[in-house]
């Protein structure tokens, strides 16, 4: 007897779905230009058919090197549609790197925009793996590269003629490697699709999203924005760079629902005088990730645009938990609890299950869990724990402890983690305290050396401007509020902290610089 097969319902069928349901809608919009609906998935599917028609066939690897734009949109997501496997690759790495992450994933095929192009360009004759024809310009062309409009020229804009399914493989995301080299991490559809079903409801997603990004739409925090959006037939909009005053100017004249920070730019715009001013009350959500926001910013932040505020933790493999509006003030310093069907436990260093507020490792596990780091089944063994009953969690590498409510809370990265005298010190404890002090705008705590204690924390310190509080008069203020074991070493004020795309401070560099020029103890302008 015939029976009817399961069905997979997969991102690319959704998105022809809201093309054939309202075309003229608005589906993306950047600087001054927009796409419909309509336009967005034939765009989509010409470059798909261009791909199969080269004999790109499913489960290839299509690099995408674009800076934020339409083009990026219609280029990764038009490599999905053809049944490849999209890579994101980040624009601010190095040519080197890109080397590494392309080798690594076996890419034949290279999207780029003419203003990243340089970093392809120099190693292209290192990348024996990339077709002859396999350099595509966004918006250029010649010396080896073919230009996107003629690699699509007299491609169909039909639907390709590719069977999908929910197993197979999606995206390889590199992680964005903060404290080593990136892994990369593999998706299937059907992960795809539960991330998108699972935070377009905790966060208040349908068709009348209008959505804004300012972050690299390479990032997996970005895509927290972008594929929920693109799931409900909504409308992204795309800033190629963040300035809080065109920011807090796109909010207000586009009545934008939801967007997405980082808590380097919830400073940023918090320091202006703008804000309270602006007329947000089309403002459904404001999600912030990459890092925990400081519970004074938060609170200013909430005073100003009430129960509207998210704030999100979780890992580009896949597991994250969302603090709520109406837990924000109850648990401050939380990052609230799993998402919609996914669970979260604390592990100790021998694999065993914590109590309530007992610290070690987070571990998670859900249907968008990703299915391995690609090629290297050694990292993603060790990266497996089970719990009683045999089921897989993803290790975090984060500290953390959950309290008797279920909420979580970060303590630190392990590597993060600074060890002194034999005592575990969470930077993150220290940060809170020195970024209570009224002058200071931001703050990040790292390990250094010490002949005695092993390690010892030093804090890195960017002022309010008109600030006039020295280093030496913050380090006794902070040191008089921290336990004795908890005491900076130093206190050094910078003019900034260097981040990644996402805003987490790159402590690995910071630690890379202070083992090359240990600091005397006391305090530094």
């Amino acid at each position: 007897m015939q029976r009817f097969d399961a069905v997979d319902v997969t991102l690319p069928e959704i998105w022809a779905s809201h093309a054939r349901r309202d075309p003229q809608k608005p589906a993306l919009v950047c600087d001054g230009q927009g796409l419909s609906w309509g336009d967005f998935n034939e765009s989509m599917n010409r470059l798909a058919n261009a791909l199969i028609g080269a004999e790109v066939r499913k489960g290839d690897r299509v690099a995408v090197l674009v800076s934020s734009s339409i083009a990026a949109c219609v280029a990764m997501f038009g490599a999905v549609k053809s049944g490849a496997v999209m890579v994101p690759v980040s624009g601010m790495l190095t040519s080197d790197q890109i080397l590494t992450l392309l080798s690594d994933c076996e890419a034949s095929i290279v999207i780029a925009s003419a203003d990243l192009r340089s970093l392809v360009d120099a190693i292209a004759d290192r990348l024996p793996m990339l077709r002859t024809s396999g350099r595509i310009g966004t918006d250029f062309g010649g010396d080896g590269w073919v230009k996107l409009t003629d690699f699509c020229a007299g491609a169909s804009a039909e639907e390709p003629r590719v069977a999908l399914r929910g197993d197979d493989v999606f995206s390889i995301m590199y992680s964005s490697g903060t404290t080593g080299l990136p892994k990369g991490v593999v998706h299937t559809h059907a992960a795809r699709v539960y991330f998108c079903l699972s935070n377009g409801f905790e966060m208040r997603f349908d068709g009348t999203a209008r959505s804004l990004v300012t972050t690299a739409l390479y990032t997996a925090g970005t895509w927290l924005m972008v594929m929920p959006t693109l799931f409900a037939g909504g409308t992204l909009h795309i800033h190629r760079q963040f300035r809080s005053d065109d920011f807090l100017d796109t909010l207000e004249a586009e009545r934008i629902t939801h967007t997405f920070t980082v808590p380097s730019q919830i400073h940023l715009i918090l320091a202006g005088e703008g804000f309270a001013a602006r007329d947000l009350s089309a403002l459904k959500m404001m999600l912030s990730a990459g890092s925990p926001l400081r519970p004074d910013v938060k609170e200013h932040l909430i005073g100003l645009i009430g129960a509207r505020f998210f704030e999100l933790y979780g890992f580009t493999e896949g597991s994250s938990t969302l603090l709520r509006p109406e837990d924000q003030l109850r648990k401050p310093l939380s990052v609230g609890t799993p998402l919609m069907g996914q669970e979260m436990t604390i592990v100790d260093g021998e694999g065993r299950r914590c109590g309530p507020d007992e610290p070690g490792e987070i571990v998670g596990r859900g249907p968008g869990l990703l299915r391995e780091y690609y090629g290297k089944e050694t990292e993603t063994e060790a990266s497996i724990w089970r719990d009683e009953a045999g089921r897989t969690f993803i290790r975090s590498g984060d500290v953390g402890r959950i309290d008797a409510e279920g909420f979580l809370y970060i303590l630190d990265r392990k590597k993060d983690m600074i060890i002194s005298g034999g005592l575990n010190i969470y930077p993150t404890d220290l940060e809170a305290v020195v970024g209570a002090h009224p002058e200071v705008l931001d703050v990040t705590v790292v390990g250094i050396e010490h002949e005695k204690w092993g390690e010892t924390p030093l804090a890195l310190v960017v002022l309010r401007d008109g600030a006039g509080v020295t280093a030496g008069a913050l380090l006794d203020w902070a040191n008089a509020r921290l336990a004795k074991h908890q005491r900076l070493c130093r206190v050094d004020l910078r003019d900034a902290l260097p981040r990644n795309a996402l805003g987490k401070v790159l402590k690995r560099e910071l630690r890379d610089e202070y083992r090359r020029t240990p600091p005397a103890s006391g305090a530094a302008a």
